[in-house]
This record gives C-alpha cells, structure tokens and sequence, in this order.
C-alpha cells in the first residue's frame, strides 16, 4: 500500500485528476508483481496521446495542418514556373513566327 500512495501522490502532484490517479497507481501497484491491466494500459495510453497533443501544439500548431500548408505552398510554387516556362515558351514562339 506504501508504493500504491506513493505514487497516487505523485501522480496527483503532477497535476493528474484523482480517478486517473487512482486507476493508475492500483494497475501498477500490484502486490504480485503481474502486468497491468487493460485500464492501466489505456490510461497510460490516453496520457500518452495528450502529452503528444500539447507538444505538437507546443511546437506552433498541428503537425498535420503544417504539413499541409507547406504541402501547398510547394504546389504553388510548381504552379507559378510551369506557367512561367509555358510564357517564356509562347514568347519565343511568337518571336520566331514575326
């Protein structure tokens, strides 16, 4: 029960709500040493996909939305030089016809 309080405490200092907490020091406190269970690997899940959320938000926003917007800007540049050489290849048709 000492390393089940211990780390309830810790985990509650560490700004975790007192259900996660809970579940999570008694899936991982187990007197007998046996893995966690199901609700200990799915807390630990979830708080894995909420610490990657802030950190991705923490880096200027969402990665995926990032991508895309230099997804785009490489397709417009693409855009801008093939109509570029398409003009260039008009004019100098149109030079060589006068």
């Amino acid at each position: 029960m000492a390393k089940d309080k211990d780390l309830f405490d810790t985990l509650r200092a560490s700004g975790l709500r007192k259900k996660a907490a809970s579940t999570l020091a008694d899936a991982y406190s187990k007197a007998d040493g046996s893995p966690p269970g199901r609700a200990g690997r799915k807390a630990v899940n979830d708080l894995k996909s909420v610490v990657a959320e802030l950190e991705d938000r923490a880096k200027g926003g969402p990665a995926k939305r990032q991508a895309s917007a230099k997804k785009a800007a490489a397709t417009r540049k693409r855009k801008a030089n093939q109509r570029s050489a398409a003009a260039k290849k008009a004019a100098r048709t149109r030079a060589r016809s006068k």
